[in-house]
């Protein structure tokens, strides 16, 4: 049970590292660009994506807790729920929101029974 959590925790480490290391690869993949007029854009990728999924997975890491993989877990599922909303009220049906929302309700009920076991 706990596999699942600790796994959905590694991947947000992993992708809080690559968009520390690597950010305008980071926005690439999620479709987004940066321009060289605009070097916030870049600051945004290394500060609030990786700083957050860094700090959150970390967490769920090295110090366990309910809280921890609460955040984990409604992180993830917010996260779906709003590319969700987007496909519906933008327009936004392509297949890689389809994937991506797949992954992110994944990830997000993967790491929903430690939160849980651990409350």
């Amino acid at each position: 049970m706990f596999y699942l959590a600790g796994l959905s925790a590694l991947i947000t480490v992993g992708f809080g590292l690559t968009c520390l290391i690597a950010p305008r690869y980071s926005l690439k993949l999620i479709h987004l660009q940066t321009i060289a007029s605009r070097p916030e854009a870049v600051a945004e990728g290394r500060g609030t994506l990786a700083g957050f999924y860094l700090g959150v997975g970390l967490l769920c890491l090295l110090a366990p807790s309910a809280g921890a993989y609460w955040a984990l877990a409604l992180g993830w599922l917010f996260t779906g729920s709003g590319r969700g909303i987007s496909m519906v009220l933008d327009n936004g049906r392509t297949r890689f929101n389809t994937g991506s929302i797949l992954f992110e309700f994944g990830l997000g009920v993967a790491a929903l029974p430690a939160a849980l076991v651990l409350s």
